[in-house]
This record gives C-alpha cells, sequence and structure tokens, in this order.
C-alpha cells in the first residue's frame, strides 16, 4: 500500500487566471472542467498523468498573505539562454521578482500573479528528464523525519537524506522530484500550495488515510464539508488532501 502524488494544488482567487499562467509557464494545456482549473500536458487531460505531477488551482475567498509559502515549484531549464528567455517570458506573463533572503544565487526566484514564490533554475544534469517542473520543494524543520514519514506514505524512491534535506522520485523515474528542505521559521498559516496523493488502483482509500494516521498523520478541517477526498495534515503540519480514485 502506498500513494503517489498526482497534483499540486494552488488556492488563488482567480483560479482560471492563475491556471493559464502555470500552463504557458510549463508549456501546457489548462482545461476547466468547472471551477478548478486543471493544468496538464497538451493532448487532453489525461488523469491521473502516467509521469507528472500536474496543477491543480482552486478559486478560494481569501488572498495570499505576505508569509513566504512552504511548498514551491522549482522550474528547470536546459541552458543559460533558456533560463534567460524563461525568466524574461515569466516576467511577460505577469510573474514579478521574489525576495525570499536568497542572496546570490544562479537561480530566479519570482512569484505567480497571485503572489505564489517559485524559482527558475540554472542547468543542472540531475533535472534533465523532468519535464519542466524540476523538483516540488517543501520547506521543514526536520529533513530525517520527513524522510521517514513520507517515504512510508509514498510509493516513491528515497534517492538521498542528510540534516538538510531528502529527497525523493518515482521510481518510474521521469517527472519532478519531491525534496524536503531544512528551513529558518515555522509554519504559521495555511499553506497556499499543498500536494494531493492518489492510491494506486487497486488500493482502498480509507485503509490509505488510516495507515496515514497510524503514521502520524492527522486530520484537518478546512472548511470542506463533505467531499470524497480527505484532508490532512503531516507530523510538521503540512497539510494535503488523499483523492478518491474517480
Amino acid at each position: 500500500m502506498a500513494l503517489r502524488p498526482v497534483h499540486v494544488n494552488i488556492k488563488a482567487l482567480d483560479a482560471s487566471a492563475v491556471g493559464r499562467f502555470w500552463a504557458e509557464a510549463l508549456g501546457w494545456s489548462a482545461y476547466s472542467p468547472g471551477v478548478v482549473t486543471y493544468v496538464g500536458p497538451a493532448g487532453g487531460p489525461v488523469w491521473p498523468d502516467p509521469v507528472f505531477v500536474c496543477v491543480d488551482v482552486i478559486p478560494v475567498p481569501e488572498p495570499k498573505t505576505a508569509t513566504k509559502n512552504r511548498v514551491h515549484l522549482d522550474l528547470a531549464t536546459t541552458s543559460g539562454a533558456h533560463q534567460t528567455e524563461l525568466v524574461a517570458r515569466l516576467r511577460d506573463l505577469g510573474a514579478t521578482p521574489a525576495d525570499v533572503g536568497q542572496g546570490d544565487v544562479p537561480w530566479t526566484v519570482l512569484a505567480d500573479p497571485e503572489g505564489n514564490e517559485f524559482c527558475v533554475l540554472e542547468p543542472r544534469e540531475v533535472y534533465r528528464d523532468t519535464g519542466p517542473i524540476a523538483a516540488i520543494v517543501v520547506d521543514c524543520a526536520d529533513p530525517r523525519a520527513m524522510a521517514r514519514f513520507w517515504g512510508e506514505a509514498m510509493g516513491w524512491t528515497l534517492h538521498a537524506v542528510t540534516d538538510d534535506q531528502a529527497v525523493f522520485r518515482s521510481a518510474k523515474g521521469g517527472g519532478p522530484y519531491l525534496e524536503f528542505l531544512r528551513t529558518p521559521g515555522v509554519k504559521t498559516v495555511p499553506d497556499r500550495v499543498h500536494l494531493d496523493l492518489l492510491p494506486y488502483p487497486g488500493d482502498d482509500k480509507e485503509a490509505e488515510v488510516a495507515r496515514l494516521r497510524a503514521l502520524g498523520a492527522t486530520d484537518l478541517d478546512v472548511g470542506q464539508g463533505d467531499v470524497p477526498w480527505t484532508c490532512m495534515a503531516d507530523p510538521e503540519g503540512h497539510e494535503f488532501c488523499v483523492l478518491a480514485p474517480s
């Protein structure tokens, strides 16, 4: 039994506009079957995508606070020229420079039109086959503890773990990495960006939820009401949802 990340879920005042931004940023397409905007590879929506972790933008009434998100995306580039071109194109799409205390670094920190931070990385060999999203990055206090919880929760492979970082990737290869980085500060507001997880075919959602509780996850009431997914938080309080197979 295990779960797989299938979405990066982004809350937005204008889900359609933020979805269009991310579709253009990633070279994917935006699909709006209802109030939610789903962003995935071109060619028609495939759910769950067999390789990529896609983006799901949901409308909420509250704007983002000034607090830095504790979950963000790193975007991959293939050359210095590609990085420069991508940053310029994202600026034209409405992204703005963001200062999160990064100092003088080779990557560029931007924020989407509603202030969600992300990074455009310099070319790195490790991310050459990830597609447009190099990594989903989670700030945390204890990467080793996160590695223990998420290693049991997911069916992904742990590639590295130190006091400063834990790195996962799908055992199938391809798609983004999931990285937990030791970061100063503590979580003080609900996450604006979180992961959606899905059981593998044949696995039971409620059994997976019970297993996560035994691992240290807690149930979360964010006003979701009677919905087919289950909202939870990991041992450091990062929200995530366990989806029901459709």
